[in-house]
């Protein structure tokens, strides 16, 4: 059987390829190992699935070449997704930071993506594994159970390794570095810090968030973070876990919004507070608690010299941590690194030295910050290469 292409993984940017294809009047086939479409896209966003963000630009997305993203996502945009969702009667909100998430539930949005994929007549073949891939004059050669089918066009969008449980792997690297394509080293990204026996103290907070804003090399977000019993997690390091480098230090300000010398007014307003009632005006007292033994420190403001609250201040407002490494691709909502850029047109997603070979979504390298900007490159990258081949 001959089809014009063959998409190898029914996930958001496989699924958003195989049905911009096939309204095209292209025949496609979509395959997976697994025995449904659309997983990670079922748990993600709470199960409210974070399909998009109004922020979706290229400079929130990591890359070998930070210019790579932008023609896919200039040529299909957040409103272009909405509108897709809009006409399905899906009712959606904006959470904070240009987040959209439905309001019922992520199954919706893998609904509309198998009914737009059946309405273009793609076919599916879920629960069944390509086991050989080969490449001729005539385009592809992919073996499943046992059988040969023929693509003229094949598309890698079986994303990258993070969330193993949901059968994640690292397929498309395979696939890629076979066909003599470079892939950046892969990394979890998204993913909660670790920390070391050093922050032990900082460990028996598990479950306390606060408001900060955490800061890595030039790069900075200002979100909630988490304590948990192995680090760190929480949208801030989330995020800066994307950026964040094996051995080096993070520095968080625990107090983003205070003004410059706010203990010293405090001081001056109310000499008789205790140092650890102001802070936990502003922190959770069990955070507060584990910040003041650190820097030993205790008492009324009043009995504070000036200096040690300046020296406090600078120091709640500078903290280092140094993870000692991540919680891997277990935990990981993405992956960072994957298919080389250089390798692939930014206009059509199709190799440079391979013709007729897309790589898109998540096995590219291309990584979103938190809050639907994945999605969004999933959408973006699977409808420029569904108008392409």
């Amino acid at each position: 059987m001959t089809y014009d292409a063959i998409v190898l993984g029914a996930g958001a940017a496989g699924m958003m390829c195989a049905m911009t294809a096939g309204a095209r009047g292209k025949k496609v086939l979509l395959v997976d190992h697994a025995n449904a479409p659309g997983k990670k896209i079922l748990i993600s966003g709470g199960g409210r699935c974070n399909f998009t963000n109004l922020g979706a630009a290229a400079d929130r997305f990591l890359s070998a070449n930070p210019h790579f993203a932008k023609s896919a996502l200039s040529r299909y945009t957040p409103r272009d997704f909405i509108e897709l969702v809009e006409s399905h009667g899906i009712a959606w909100h904006e959470k904070t930071l240009g987040q959209l998430f439905c309001d019922g539930s992520a199954r919706q949005i893998v609904d509309m993506l198998v009914e737009d994929c059946a309405r273009a007549g793609v076919t599916m073949a879920l629960g069944h594994p390509p086991t050989a891939i080969e490449h001729g004059s005539e385009g592809f050669r992919v073996t499943i159970d046992g059988k040969e089918l023929h693509g003229r066009a094949l598309v890698l969008a079986t994303g990258g390794p993070s969330i193993p449980k949901l059968g994640a792997t690292g397929f498309a690297y395979d696939v890629a570095r076979r066909f003599g394509l470079a892939v950046v080293q892969p990394r979890p990204a998204l993913v909660p810090l670790t920390l070391g026996p050093d922050c032990a103290l900082f460990k028996e907070l598990s479950g306390v968030s606060t408001h900060i804003s955490v800061r890595w090399n030039k790069v900075r977000f200002r979100e909630a973070a988490l304590f948990t019993h192995r680090g760190l997690s929480g949208p801030a390091m989330l995020q800066i876990s994307s950026y964040w480098q094996s051995r080096t230090p993070i520095r968080v300000d625990f107090l983003p919004e205070a003004p410059s010398d706010w203990l010293l007014a405090e001081k001056r307003a109310r000499p008789r507070v205790s140092l650890r009632r102001v802070l936990a005006e502003r922190l959770p007292e069990r955070l507060v608690d584990a910040l003041l033994d650190r820097m030993g420190l205790g008492g009324e403001l009043a009995n504070l010299p000036d200096k040690a609250l300046r020296a406090a201040q600078s120091r709640l407002s500078d903290w280092v941590f140094a993870p000692n490494g991540t919680e891997g691709f277990g935990k990981a909502e993405v992956t960072a690194g994957g298919i080389s850029t250089a390798e692939l047109s930014s206009q059509t997603m199709m190799a440079k030295r391979v013709p007729g070979l897309y790589v898109i979504g998540e096995a590219v390298d291309v990584t979103g910050w938190l809050g639907g900007y994945n999605f969004q490159w999933a959408w973006a990258s699977g409808w420029a290469a569904g108008q392409a081949f």
